[in-house]
């Protein structure tokens, strides 16, 4: 079975706290991740372990609709994420660390196993979500340590 497993990240100069809280929110989303078009909560807010939010997307050219849920939420250190919908059911995972005084080391990773005609092209899938995931955490880092 083919997988995909990518891992990316990045040092911004803000607090954990921050960063993280910036980064879960689903109202952001469509700020810092190119790919992501719209977000639309199904269930009522605050976010939670349960919750689920409907992801409009565009990857490699084609248009994505699909719902994660939140399977893990430890505010600052550990948020995931996953769906079982479409040819590829995916898990995304962000941590934070700290990275010196008033500094965050956050890593983003996505890790799934693609079905179907998505399985044929696994590697370049992965190649792309690196690429993507690498620009997603540089605008993350721009947006919030408030670069041009």
């Amino acid at each position: 079975m083919a997988q995909v497993d990518v891992t990316s990240d990045i040092n911004i100069d803000r607090p954990r706290a921050e960063v993280a809280a910036f980064a879960v929110d689903p109202d952001h989303a469509t700020t810092w991740y190119r790919n992501i078009k719209a977000v639309t909560w199904e269930t009522p807010r605050p976010l939670a372990v349960g919750s689920r939010l409907a992801f409009e997307a565009e990857f490699l050219g084609r248009r994505l609709a699909y719902t994660y849920e939140v399977r893990e939420h430890d505010p600052g250190r550990r948020f995931v994420m996953s769906t079982a919908e479409g040819p590829f059911p995916m898990e995304t995972t962000y941590t934070w660390d700290d990275a010196g005084p008033g500094a965050t080391r956050m890593t983003l990773r996505n890790r799934g196993a693609p079905s179907g005609f998505a399985k044929v092209g696994a590697p370049l899938m992965a190649a792309a979500m690196g690429r993507a995931n690498r620009k997603d955490l540089a605008e993350l880092k721009r947006v919030l340590e408030g670069t041009p």
